[in-house]
């Protein structure tokens, strides 16, 4: 008799079950949303009636979303890069360290990922009133960068979590500064958890409307902002388009990076 060859460790059916659903229910609205962006009717309507790009050519012809987009893409550029340089700062200081100190500086970093968003949004607009920066480029990267960087410390830490302190050791005695230490040989290990940080970041600024409805002025606003005010004030189906635009984008920049990434792995081994 023929016997059936289980694995060490099988994955239960209704685990591959719950994965499924779980997959589907976040990718539904995606699924509405698309298809929404290519009808031709002037109000949102589903199933689409009709093929049309209208949506898409309002899209990238109005200066009031282009601009927003515009605004999307420096403030999150600037803001990712702050943050992956505090956040690969943070990281490496902290992995030096140890006791409870590291604990609550650990702790007082990560904060934000965990305290509701209308909490911080509050905060930084009180804060920023009195440093008048509410409403400006200023304003919007550091708020941005401050809720990207634990983002960055968690993706840097994991990196730092296989890295062999005895290099660092061997790079000095061979003369090298810290400078040139950390760029040839800490850097080149962790780059993949600070390119992966630097992208959530990233990410995270691009799609944050919260924090940037109390920033906003009227000559400056992002593209979730934007978004956001065509669904409650003026009932604008650019929106489909403008989503179907924004979710391309990322998935693309995601997909592109685990592309390259398996691509080395495979490469390297």
């Amino acid at each position: 008799m023929r016997t059936r060859t289980r694995g060490v460790d099988p994955i239960p059916w209704w685990l591959k079950l719950t994965a499924v659903a779980v997959g589907l229910y976040f990718i539904l609205p995606t699924l509405f949303v698309i298809p929404m962006s290519f009808s031709s009717a002037s109000t949102f309507q589903f199933p689409p009636r009709g093929f049309s790009l209208r949506l898409y050519e309002n899209f990238f012809t109005n200066p009031a979303w282009l601009d927003a987009l515009g605004n999307s893409v420096i403030v999150a550029v600037l803001a990712a890069s702050l943050a992956t340089l505090v956040g690969t700062t943070a990281a490496l200081g902290l992995h030096n360290l140890r006791g409870r100190l590291a604990r609550y500086v650990r702790t007082l970093l990560m904060i934000s990922m965990v305290t509701p968003a209308i909490v911080i949004a509050v905060a930084i607009y009180i804060s920023f009133l009195q440093w008048q920066l509410v409403g400006t480029f200023p304003g919007y990267v550091l708020a941005h960068a401050a809720i990207g960087v634990p983002f960055v410390l968690v993706s840097v830490t994991s990196a730092l979590g296989g890295f062999d302190p005895k290099l660092l050791r061997a790079s000095s005695s061979l003369g090298a500064t810290p400078l040139r230490t950390f760029l040839t040989v800490t850097m080149p290990l962790i780059r993949r958890g600070i390119v992966t940080g630097a992208v959530f970041a990233f990410v995270t600024s691009f799609d944050e409307v919260v924090i940037a409805l109390f920033l906003r002025a009227p000559t400056l606003e992002t593209l979730p902002v934007k978004m956001y005010n065509s669904v409650t004030v003026e009932i604008d189906p650019t929106i489909a388009a403008s989503s179907s635009v924004v979710v391309t984008a990322v998935t693309s920049i995601c997909l592109v990076l685990q592309f390259v990434g398996s691509r080395k792995k495979t490469a390297g081994s």
